[in-house]
């Protein structure tokens, strides 16, 4: 019996030890969770940068996902960007802080005179066209132009523009950048476009009175630089086989197709000089 109440006794004691226990647990504060606007208290430039220019480190994430801990709990707040941006070539490129040299405007990267390789990670069509289409440009540096991430320069900011009549805005409608040998152009193309380079062809056009005058450049010289028709693409069969036999250029009547049908001919020759007149002789006494 006395054993009895001994055990209980000890059960009983137990019991309240857990209860108490677990009532301590209960009634301890939670951990507690800092938030951005905690951060911005003492880090008050971050915050203003990601506002300005953070991209989706302002949109979809906060301060917690990057710094997981602040000292001197945690010794090393400074994050990796490995830690979030891999898989792609261009994250397992070294030295990221060389180009995105704030981690809070990422998008804001300025870069020296130097620079390709980095480039390249993304931007692979571009260097495909320098490659296939050689060029001057082809021996440049990425950010020879593109000094500042996104920046596209004024083509006249390195070359002269063709004639007064062709501005900044004027250029793309021949030229791409990374192909600029390559030139075409779209049916509706301003013949002065044309004219700017190709002056004398121009200027016999306009003077002739043929219907060819009255014709676009791009409408013979179609969508691509250097494109010279066949006379028989829209004169199929101009004259009976027997006269396409004896001609069988086209030139050979019909000049060339700015100046139509001038045919060039012979000076006349000068009238021979008749021969002075001999003086009469004196008459005979």
């Amino acid at each position: 019996m006395r054993v009895a109440k001994i055990l209980n006794l000890i059960s009983a004691v137990a019991l309240f030890a857990f209860v108490g226990t677990a009532a301590a647990a209960d009634t301890a504060p939670a951990a507690a969770t800092l938030t951005n606007a905690d951060c911005a208290k003492c880090h008050d430039a971050a915050p203003k940068a990601i506002a300005q220019a953070g991209g989706k480190h302002k949109t979809e994430v906060t301060c917690q996902d990057c710094h997981v801990g602040h000292p001197p709990k945690v010794k090393k707040p400074i994050p990796q960007c490995s830690q979030c941006h891999e898989g792609k070539p261009h994250y397992k490129l070294q030295g990221c802080l060389g180009c995105h040299s704030n981690p809070h405007t990422p998008k804001n990267i300025k870069f020296g005179n130097n620079v390709t390789d980095p480039c390249l990670t993304c931007h692979t069509n571009q260097i495909e066209q320098l490659r296939q289409f050689k060029s001057k440009h082809t021996a440049l540096n990425c950010s020879f132009c593109h000094n500042v991430h996104g920046r596209i320069p004024d083509c006249t900011q390195c070359h002269k523009s063709h004639s007064a009549d062709i501005v900044q805005k004027d250029c793309k409608v021949c030229h791409q950048a990374h192909k600029p040998t390559d030139v075409t152009y779209k049916s509706d193309t301003p013949s002065k476009m044309c004219a700017a380079c190709h002056k004398k062809a121009f200027t016999l056009l306009a003077a002739s009175p043929a219907k060819h005058s009255k014709l676009a450049c791009v409408y013979c010289h179609q969508n691509k630089h250097k494109t010279v028709p066949q006379c028989t693409q829209c004169h199929v069969k101009p004259h009976p086989a027997a006269i396409m036999a004896k001609f069988p250029k086209c030139g050979e009547c019909h000049s060339i197709a700015h100046d139509l049908n001038r045919w060039s001919e012979p000076a006349a020759a000068p009238a021979a000089a008749k021969p002075a007149a001999k003086p009469a002789k004196p008459a005979k006494k």
